[in-house]
């Protein structure tokens, strides 16, 4: 046997052995090739919508503020005279001590009054005269004086005794008016103003407007 023989027995025994190495009744299962990778998929890059900044909103606030109109001036005469326009509270001076007192215009008294202090009568020459002594509020100095009596009057107060009292005469400024005016002295210590002006210097002299005060000049 030569060589090429032997090629063909072995061949021959190889493929009798594969035969007996399947076994009768199972079927032969071809095994598939693994799968290739799926390529990925790319999604497209969408754009986001950008929104425009919004800015706070400017709120206007509308202030309305009131100007209150200018009132007229105020009348400072009236009346077919044109008498001057005085108020409930004036300044006074008395005269000739130049004393500034703040007075009550009253048109329901009869008669001025001042407080006066150290009240004493001396007689000169037959003739009743009367000292006494006027207080300068804003100092607390005592201011003396010396007048002539003109009478006496009779003050009647309820719940209380009789009171007589001593008129004299006084110059009395309010404003540009000026005047010589009998004046009662009084203790006015428990009234708030030491000076009362009554009818007897306003008369045909000033209209008083009890809504104003201080209207003179000081």
């Amino acid at each position: 046997m030569n060589f090429s023989n032997y090629i063909r027995v072995g061949l021959m025994l190889a493929a009798l052995a594969g035969c007996s190495s399947v076994q009768p009744g199972k079927p032969v299962v071809a095994e598939c090739p693994p799968p290739e990778p799926a390529e990925p998929v790319v999604c497209p890059v969408c754009e986001v919508p950008v929104c425009p900044e919004q800015k706070p909103e400017t709120k206007i606030v509308e202030k309305v503020v009131t100007v209150p109109a200018e009132l007229p001036p105020m009348a400072t005469t009236a009346g077919k005279m044109h008498l001057p326009i005085v108020g409930a509270v004036e300044w006074a001076t008395v005269e000739p001590v130049s004393l500034a007192l703040e007075a009550r215009i009253d048109t329901g008294a009869e008669t001025s009054a001042i407080h006066a202090e150290d009240i004493q009568v001396v007689e000169k020459d037959g003739k009743r005269y009367v000292r006494f002594n006027l207080l300068n509020p804003q100092s607390g100095e005592k201011i003396a004086m010396e007048e002539r009596v003109r009478r006496k009057v009779l003050i009647k107060q309820p719940d209380a005794e009789p009171d007589r009292r001593y008129v004299v005469e006084l110059w009395l400024s309010l404003g540009e008016l000026r005047s010589l005016v009998e004046v009662t002295l009084s203790d006015r210590l428990d009234y708030e103003y030491p000076l009362l002006i009554g009818r007897n210097f306003l008369v045909d002299t000033v209209i008083v407007d009890v809504s104003r005060h201080h209207t003179l000049a000081h």
